[in-house]
């Protein structure tokens, strides 16, 4: 199914929608307040697919770019600065995929972790495609749902996909009151299925630690007013929070100061489009 997408460029970069064969991919969040943040502010859950950077949780809140006006430099081309780095995202429709080619400069040695926070529009009988036995980290809030106590001063559990710690991860709804955060290591290639409709999201980098992200939220969060939001989220880097990220958990800049990566999201439909 071609995939169409659309970006906000003066709200963060943010990816609006990802279309195809009648279907829209992206969820759109509950949340006002999104064209009134400023770099450092608490993040605004609007849905779509936001760009984290230089972190996902910790500070900044999600990173510094989704709160920060991109500027156009071409058809499809756009960059963000900020003091540390310039980020260069180019978008093309390629055979019927998207495709995202990202260009970071900024000093050698620079540690960052990247991820494109897709939060999608999935029925309760959606599952997540990973390859068995794949590493995966879980989080705290997962804590309560698993047997004994958390490992004292750990900031994960690491267990084997799909069921890390016994923990099944890859079935993606109903909800149950519950909210995840996983990080699948050295797993750059998943897919999303939901009844007849394929989700394929693909990272591409040389010589740097590449991931996926799982945020489960089956109506378990915020505790206040929780709702239902699942983010499948391809990442460099293999932690959350780049304040957790030890040797070999964050992407590095080489000696040459930049970082080039490519994103491509495609879509199938099983049985022909309707």
């Amino acid at each position: 199914m071609p995939l169409r997408v659309g970006v906000d460029l003066a709200l963060g970069g943010r990816w609006t929608s990802l279309a195809g064969g009648g279907r829209e991919w992206l969820w759109r969040g509950p949340q006002p307040g999104r064209a009134a943040v400023r770099p450092g502010a608490a993040f605004v859950d609007a849905g779509g697919l936001e760009e984290c950077l230089p972190t996902v949780r910790g500070r900044p809140d999600h990173g510094d770019v989704w709160s920060r006006p991109w500027r156009a430099t071409g058809p499809d081309t756009a960059v963000v600065e900020n003091p540390d780095f310039t980020l260069t995202r180019r978008l093309a429709e390629r055979s019927g995929a998207v495709v995202a080619d990202y260009r970071l400069a900024a000093e050698p040695g620079y540690r960052f972790v990247w991820a494109a926070h897709a939060l999608l529009d999935l029925s309760p009988a959606a599952r997540l495609q990973a390859p068995a036995g794949t590493p995966t980290r879980l989080h705290p809030e997962a804590a309560e749902l698993l047997p004994g106590d958390w490992p004292t001063n750990q900031p994960w559990l690491t267990g084997e996909w799909p069921a890390p710690a016994g923990l099944t991860l890859d079935a993606l709804g109903p909800d149950d009151g519950t909210a995840v955060g996983a990080v699948l290591v050295d797993c750059p290639r998943v897919r999303v299925v939901d009844g007849p409709d394929l989700l394929t999201l693909e990272l591409e980098c040389a010589d740097q630690p590449r991931s996926t992200a799982l945020w489960r939220n089956l109506r378990g969060w915020p505790a206040d007013r929780p709702y239902r939001s699942v983010g499948v989220e391809p990442m460099l880097g293999a932690a959350f929070d780049l304040a957790d990220a030890g040797p070999g958990d964050a992407a590095v800049v080489p000696p040459a100061g930049e970082v080039t990566w490519r994103l491509t999201v495609s879509a199938h439909r099983r049985g022909g489009p309707r």
